[in-house]
């Protein structure tokens, strides 16, 4: 039997999550506190999302999964407590933006998944940047792996090759294989050698690269001198004041020297500077001098009064303001092959971390001088301009003409298009990502104003919420057409259905692919992989379609919740 799954708020999020379940085959109903135009199913439930009067009509006493999709970290903690009041046993995938609080839950309450939209959104966006069209994630060996759809064409290079030299490869894992003619799953076509025919569809996960950090101490001083001229504005007032100041000094010192040549230099610079900082000293220069140097005297130090006080208010704004930090960061700004992020709300300080980790230099354009991320880019030592990115002259200060591409994801559409436009008019060749709420408004935005990717989070993070809500820890997924895919780890019991089957044998019943075994301390791979006798305290990756999940399903409902628990 199938777990049944309810959806608790259906948004714009949430209607996407409940309409694939419902895709997938899966037992779901929804609740919402209104009416939703042309949907009239029996399984949507209207009412107030946090009464338990509606979560009971719902059959919140007899479900599996409990899915929370507002935006509203209160909302949704507000159901959690009253759900886990009624079926203390029920899992709970729950979408927050505090990433703390949702990490004290999980650590907290058993059987709760902390998920966010940017968290699940963000490395597609930076796959896209890195000129991958990735279509899903797969998080591997501690990484992001991009899911990639191949469909073999007469100038593809793998026309022709053997299935079985893609499988045997570490760098990359097949998920999903559609012949272009007939029905044979990937395992079957891997043991019969298959070669790849036109039309074939392939799903790929490809190992990221990392880019090696080697960077000298004169490679970041020869950058931050390259730099300088790019913060001329802020620089032109000290260093104009200063050098008033320095003349101011030089010509006082001058003058004493030729009124009285038996004051030695050192004595006429001692004084000179005294009188016009206001500290005194070697007062008998002026003493023993004419009326007039008198008079000259005194005007020196009214104008070196108003001068340094200039000059201690540019010094202070500069260095104790958040001058010196601008100052530094645009010093820092690489000369090319970097990436620009424009926007660090949620989405862009994952990216930012994600580009960061994997070896790229990445330069952050943020607005907002009070933003709440602006200490972890930071910390990161990612340069971060805070200017409007509207503005050509602060993309220009970014170094956009020599830049690989540039990610636009602030939560206003009219700004990201804008600078979308900005970025292209300065430099037309290079590659701009755009982040749109509405997946119409993405589509229509890239085909009008030619954008290489727009980007909806909430569409892509959709296929994680529901593959999460399907079965276990999801690792990843994938969509192709209206499949939804998804890789999990499933631990293996005695009374598992896999369990005593080989690998090969389980994947050909089940239409699974296997990825690896982890197996006590160490895993298994390849073609070792699929001859292996699946025993209890195995550990199986594998990734298969949603609507296949029931597989896991058909077991014991105690042993289900401890498969479900054990997930890795």
């Amino acid at each position: 039997m199938k777990p049944k799954i309810i959806v608790c708020g259906l948004g714009r999020t949430g209607y996407k999550i409940f309409r694939l379940l419902r895709r997938q085959g899966a037992a779901v109903v929804g609740i919402s506190d209104r009416l939703i135009p042309g949907e009239h199913s029996e399984s949507i439930i209207i009412g107030d999302v946090r009464s338990p009067a509606t979560l009971a009509k719902a059959g919140i006493h007899h479900a599996q999964t409990l899915v929370l999709t507002s935006n509203d970290d209160a909302v949704n903690l507000a159901i959690l407590t009253q759900a886990r009041i009624i079926n203390p046993q029920i899992r709970i995938i729950n979408r927050l933006f505090n990433h703390t609080l949702g990490e004290r839950l999980d650590q907290t309450l058993p059987n709760h998944v902390t998920m966010s939209v940017a968290a699940l959104a963000a490395p597609i966006f930076s796959f896209a940047a890195l000129g991958s069209k990735a279509i899903g994630q797969l998080q591997l060996f501690n990484q992001t792996w991009p899911l990639q759809e191949v469909i073999i064409d007469e100038n593809h290079p793998w026309l022709g090759l053997n299935l079985g030299e893609l499988w045997e490869s570490s760098d990359r894992m097949l998920i999903y294989y559609l012949p272009a003619q007939g029905e044979l799953d990937l395992i079957s076509a891997v043991l019969q050698q298959k070669s790849l025919q036109l039309g074939d569809h392939l799903i790929i996960g490809t190992k990221p690269t990392m880019r090696a950090k080697r960077r000298f101490w004169w490679q970041k001083i020869s950058k931050a001198i390259a730099n300088l001229g790019r913060y001329r504005p802020y620089l032109t007032p000290v260093i104009l004041v200063t050098l008033c100041l320095l003349m101011m000094i030089f010509t006082a010192t001058l003058t004493y020297v030729a009124v009285n040549y038996n004051t030695s230099v050192v004595d006429a610079l001692y004084f000179s500077v005294g009188m016009i900082t206001g500290a005194g000293g070697q007062e008998q220069v002026a003493e023993k001098a004419p009326a007039s140097i008198k008079i000259f005297t005194a005007i020196m130090m009214i104008v070196g009064a108003g001068v340094i006080g200039v000059c201690y208010a540019l010094l202070n704004d500069f260095i104790l303001g958040s001058r010196l930090k601008q100052f530094w960061d645009v010093a820092r700004v690489p000369t090319r092959h970097h990436y620009i992020v424009c926007g660090l709300g949620g989405i862009g300080i994952q990216i930012v971390r994600l580009l960061h980790n994997q070896g790229y230099e990445v330069v952050v354009i943020e607005s907002d001088p009070n933003n709440r991320f602006l200490h972890t880019a930071r910390s990161l030592g990612v340069p971060v301009i805070v200017e409007d990115a509207r503005v050509a002259q602060t993309l220009t200060t970014a170094n956009i003409e020599k830049a690989e591409a540039v990610l636009v994801v602030t939560s206003n559409d009219m700004i990201n298009v804008e600078v979308g436009l900005t970025a292209k008019a300065i430099a037309s060749d290079l590659m701009i990502v755009l982040r749109a709420q509405d997946p119409q408004f993405a589509q229509s935005v890239q085909e009008v104003f030619e954008f290489e990717t727009v980007l909806c989070p909430a569409e892509l993070a959709t296929p994680s919420f529901a593959a999460a809500a399907l079965g276990g820890k999801i690792l990843g997924n994938g969509m192709t057409d209206d499949l939804l895919w998804v890789a999990l780890a499933t631990l293996i019991t005695p009374k598992h259905s896999f369990c005593g089957k080989t690998v090969k044998e389980a994947a050909m019943n089940a239409d699974f692919v296997p990825l690896y075994l982890e197996r006590t301390s160490f895993t298994i791979h390849s073609w070792e992989l699929l001859e292996t006798s699946l025993q209890p305290g195995d550990v199986l990756y594998l990734t298969m379609p949603a609507n296949e999940l029931e597989q896991l399903w058909r077991v014991p409902t105690s042993e289900f919740r401890f498969n479900e628990t054990s997930m890795i």
